[in-house]
């Protein structure tokens, strides 16, 4: 069974960029494994290193900034995401600690492949996700807490509602995986296949 998710609160790290594709998010260099860890450190690899080795980092990058280590929840703008569809992109984004994605706007592949992987994708309007991007730039380091059981992202005395596919709701805050949706089913599976003639089981 996959991790629930109710209630989150971290620090939040501002990728203040439009059309952020998935070769971004991670390069394809990186993309032979086919387990979901060890791709955090090569997360957003080629804006976050100067060299090609990975050894320099980009001080101007925000995932090397000191203020946002740590950070577990992500804000971003309109359709990030975007592009090939790789499931390695989720799992870079959770493998480096993120939880949570606010933004304006997600790519719909990259949205199932975050589902299935467990990663909560919050859709804010584009006033909304201005007003944080302005609140984290005046604090940086500041923690949001996105409240999947009240559909809220609270970030001091301000609410931001967002609306969620029930589906997926009840999946995330129950903690269930593809394969956790199947073995809620496992007595009707096995009493089906009970009624199968012996040349078909």
């Amino acid at each position: 069974m996959a991790k629930k998710f109710t209630q989150h609160s971290g620090i939040v790290l501002p990728l203040d960029a439009v059309n952020v594709d998935t070769d971004a998010i991670i390069p394809k260099q990186f993309l032979q494994m086919v387990t979901r860890t060890g791709f955090g450190r090569n997360l957003f690899y080629d804006w976050r290193y100067l060299d090609a080795e990975g050894q320099i980092a980009n001080p101007d990058f925000v995932l090397n900034k000191p203020e946002f280590s740590g950070a577990s929840i992500m804000l971003t703008r309109e359709n990030f995401g975007c592009g090939s569809s790789r499931e390695h992109a989720p799992w870079a984004l959770t493998d480096y600690g993120i939880q949570a994605i606010v933004g304006s706007g997600f790519a719909d592949i990259f949205a199932n492949n975050s589902f299935n992987n467990q990663l909560l994708l919050v859709t804010l309007n584009e006033q909304q996700v201005d007003e944080l991007f302005q609140q984290v730039a005046a604090q940086p380091g500041m923690s949001f807490t996105v409240d999947l059981e009240n559909q809220q992202v609270r970030v001091g005395d301000n609410i931001y509602p967002f609306a969620i596919d029930p589906f997926r709701r009840h999946c995330l805050l129950n903690g269930l995986d593809a394969i956790g949706l199947t073995l809620q089913h496992d007595a009707d599976i096995c009493a089906w296949e009970r009624q199968q003639p012996s040349f078909l089981r």
